[in-house]
């Protein structure tokens, strides 16, 4: 390998006056990035790291296309649609043999959920001008465990967001407190399928059945969306019969996560809706200054065709089988490592052996060392597993998680298990900061009251001195 030695200083925040050499460019650069985390051993993140070279090919081919540009690029418009369609039919949408399903592709479910969001919204004003009723006052009701994309839609787009509290040893949405919460403001109910804090998938079927029985009450429609960012690829192939799709009839849309376990490099996700009437018409915008009439629903306007074109490779290659294939191989790769865990003795699963595929599990005994001192030296071994606190009412837990993706296997979950109990070790032989604060604490506490008894012993010394010597001058006969 050639190295060359570049000597003039490069300010990192301004454009340098001149140019530079290409390979001077790419070697400070590179150089840099090799400080980077391995994302194979990234086990924070859900996002695929790894597809095969043959789809990687046509990642690079199409890596200069804007997807936009529909009337430039019909056949990557037409795969896209192809993937919304067959998306569709995965979550049972109701379509008839010659009907199009309606969705769009984004950058990825934190998007889908914006436009989701807004539909929901917007349906909902559009009922309650037509009944002269106030509109201005939206809130959508959630578990306090979704993904901060929630809470982005909430405040970017004035929804007040009611959340549903979790409490020790439930991490989801409770279905009957959510239901409680509606109102006639609720434009919907967000249900997870796969949460990020624990994997567990939320009841929706349970959902669906109390929000029936209070809208034949109230005379409302409130409606379900299923954020299905981690889950929507894997429920229809290792719990088909799990019913939390567009087979319950108040679920009008759900998103989910290309690049996620649908496989696909970071960058693409997607948002489907159970018909048309479900995504009202005046969010739709038509543009005709790139050729032909284009329809457009999206947050933003410019993206790359790459990961639209990756997602469609995928779901052809791999088909039904292959996609069951890889999620029961990333449940079985699941259970080694959990079973690794338990036969430490030093931890709790917190996570469940159903949902998304991963373990999330806490300290048995965390009054010596916390999971964020785990966390801190298994970089050290060059993983990446992160620590984190519940969130309300149950912040006082904290857990540590692994993601099992597609690239990770029995193997490495073999090797990961010997380097935690590396860690255990290192962390018992190691003075405990908890008790060492304690310690010097007491220490100052007894130096303090040393200092305390030796200044009270003086006092006496000289009080006794001085009392010796006034009697010794009476006895004298001196006043």
């Amino acid at each position: 390998m050639e190295f060359l030695y570049f000597s003039s200083l490069l300010d990192r925040f301004k454009m340098p006056e001149n140019s530079i050499p290409k390979e001077a460019a790419f070697q400070i650069i590179n150089d840099e990035l090799m400080l980077d985390g391995n994302p194979r051993l990234n086990l924070a993140s859900f996002v695929t790291t790894w597809m095969e070279p043959e789809c990687d090919k046509l990642i690079m081919a199409s890596i200069n296309k804007n997807y936009v540009d529909m009337d430039e690029y019909p056949v990557t418009t037409e795969l896209q649609n192809r993937c919304v369609n067959i998306i569709a039919h995965l979550f049972n949408a109701p379509l008839g043999d010659s009907e199009t399903a309606i969705g769009v592709g984004t950058v990825g479910s934190s998007e889908a959920i914006m436009l989701a969001g807004l539909a929901f919204k917007r349906k909902w004003q559009n009922k309650m001008k037509a009944e002269g009723k106030p509109y201005d006052k939206p809130n959508i009701v959630t578990g306090a465990n979704v993904q901060v994309c929630w809470e982005k839609f909430a405040r970017y787009f004035e929804v007040e967001l009611k959340e549903v509290k979790l409490r020790d040893g439930y991490y989801v949405m409770d279905p009957e407190k959510a239901v409680k919460m509606v109102d006639e403001n609720t434009i919907c109910v967000a249900a997870i399928l796969g949460s990020t804090l624990n994997g567990e998938f939320e009841d929706v079927k349970l959902l669906n059945d109390l929000l029936v029985e209070k809208n034949k009450e109230t005379g409302w429609d409130t409606p379900i969306h299923v954020d299905a960012a981690s889950g929507g690829f894997i429920a229809p192939f290792i719990y088909p019969e799990l019913e939390w799709d567009f087979r319950l009839p108040l679920v009008k849309s759900i998103n989910v996560s290309g690049h996620k376990y649908g496989l696909v490099y970071a960058g693409i996700g997607w948002v489907v809706w159970r018909n048309k009437e479900d995504l009202p018409e005046e969010l739709i915008f038509h543009i005709n200054y790139l050729g032909a009439d284009q329809p457009t629903f999206t947050l933003n306007f410019s993206k790359g065709s790459s990961q639209v074109i990756a997602q469609y490779y995928q779901l052809i290659r791999l088909g039904y089988e292959g996609y069951k294939n890889v999620m029961e191989n990333c449940r079985d790769n699941m259970m080694v490592l959990k079973q690794g865990l338990e036969n430490t003795g030093k931890f709790n699963i917190v996570s469940k052996d159903n949902g998304v595929p991963l373990v999330a599990f806490s300290l048995k005994d965390n009054s010596s060392h916390k999971e964020f001192e785990v966390s801190e030296m298994l970089r050290r071994f060059g993983w990446i597993v992160p620590a984190y606190t519940m969130p309300p009412d149950a912040q006082h837990v904290t857990v540590l998680r692994v993601v099992i993706r597609e690239d990770f296997s029995r193997t490495l979950a073999e090797r990961l298990v010997l380097d935690i109990e590396k860690v255990l070790h290192e962390l018992e032989t190691l003075p405990c900061r908890i008790s060492t604060k304690i310690v010097l604490a007491n220490e100052e506490k007894e130096a303090a009251a040393n200092k305390e008894k030796r200044d009270l012993e003086k006092t006496r010394e000289i009080t006794t001195a001085w009392r010796k010597f006034v009697m010794q001058r009476k006895m004298n006969g001196v006043c």
